[in-house]
């Protein structure tokens, strides 16, 4: 533990969208290594939510602001002067970018193009790690794992947003910060692709795991709109922890690892919808079920899963919580939560527990 704190004692990290669900773990776990962290983001998007609820406020210099708005992220991040960046600020709803189109394209595309371009205007930027998704792929419903030399698309416009936002990353790693001038410009850029992320603190909507939560609460069955779709479940310390280790890398060796990464479970840990359902409400108890949502929904893929092979060998990272397990942890954390439980200590115990895992 000692020499990953080292690392990161002192270090200056700017972390838009740090009231997100994601943000608000990767907020509490800098901050235990010893970051020095401003976050950049709206108001948390749910209530409850988990930045109110473990105290996140308290770890970091919390800046309220839109990402849309240049001329305040690029303010805000000047005079913080940090040397690393992890973008996550993003609209990640998919069936809320079908009921706003144009605000999902202005915040994940704009959004991102504006996070570089304040990137290119503060001097001392070393790292910048853009948080993307697993739907950026052009989903064929093929049976392999997606790779990231695979085709970019979506069918949403979520989709189609993140796979958007790869581009302008690529393009102003080419254009403005390319590897084989890195001794002149001082930035590395890497993208990290992830997806369906779950663990206590969650109360997004159009979500499994909150949407299970919130039903189980009412002792209503719950509507579950795609039983048999099958995705990459890994807890959310998981692709975590590949997001710190790719900054650690492009610190340490900035030319090698400028470029895009998949971070997902094992292949087997894929379960399909109706099985996480079936589990948690076994977990659960109370008499707590799930049903078929009659009422058809908006287009969704069946499948789609990561090949996580660049990860393990380049970085040597690995995933360390089977699915069970990253069950057991998100719903412990909810029962404590209902029970008046500290939630910021809760939560740093379980990324201390997460830390002593082997890989």
């Amino acid at each position: 533990m000692e020499d990953v704190v080292s690392q990161w004692r002192g270090r200056r990290v700017f972390l838009t969208g740090h009231t997100g669900f994601k943000g608000s773990w990767l907020a509490l776990w800098l901050a235990r290594r010893g970051a020095q962290i401003r976050g950049y983001a709206l108001a948390p998007p749910t209530e409850p939510n988990l930045f109110t609820a473990a105290s996140v406020a308290t770890v970091l210099d919390d800046i309220r602001g839109d990402i849309r708005d240049y001329a305040s992220l690029e303010s805000s991040m000047t005079e913080f002067a940090p040397e690393v960046v992890f973008h996550l600020a993003a609209q990640p709803i998919v069936r809320r970018s079908y009921a706003d189109p144009l605000g999902t394209y202005s915040t994940n595309v704009m959004g991102t193009a504006n996070v570089l371009e304040a990137v290119r205007k503060t001097s001392s930027v070393r790292v910048v790690v853009c948080v993307s998704t697993d739907k950026c792929y052009q989903n064929q419903e093929w049976v392999w794992p997606y790779r990231e030399t695979d085709i970019l698309g979506g069918f949403d416009p979520y989709s189609s947003s993140k796979a958007c936002a790869e581009m302008v990353c690529s393009a102003y790693r080419s254009s403005f910060f390319p590897v084989d001038r890195i001794d002149e410009h001082r930035v590395a850029l890497a993208t990290a692709r992830a997806g369906n992320v779950v663990g206590g603190g969650d109360w997004s909507e159009d979500r499994l795991i909150p949407d299970l939560i919130r039903g189980f609460q009412t002792g209503q069955p719950v509507l579950i709109r795609q039983p048999t779709a099958i995705r990459p479940w890994q807890h959310v310390l998981d692709p975590l922890n590949g997001y710190i280790l790719l900054a650690e890398k492009l610190l340490d060796a900035p030319s090698q690892f400028c470029s895009s990464f998949n971070f997902g479970p094992n292949n087997e840990d894929a379960w399909p919808v109706e099985r996480i359902a079936t589990k948690l409400a076994e977990m659960w108890g109370a008499g707590a079920t799930w049903t078929r949502d009659s009422v058809p929904g908006v287009h969704e893929h069946h499948s789609l899963t990561l090949d996580t092979s660049k990860a393990r060998k380049q970085l040597g990272w690995q995933p360390r919580l089977r699915i069970e397990a990253n069950l057991e942890w998100t719903m412990k954390w909810y029962r404590d939560w209902q029970q008046g439980a500290d939630m910021n200590q809760n939560t740093l115990a379980q990324i201390a527990r997460f830390e002593q895992l082997e890989p």
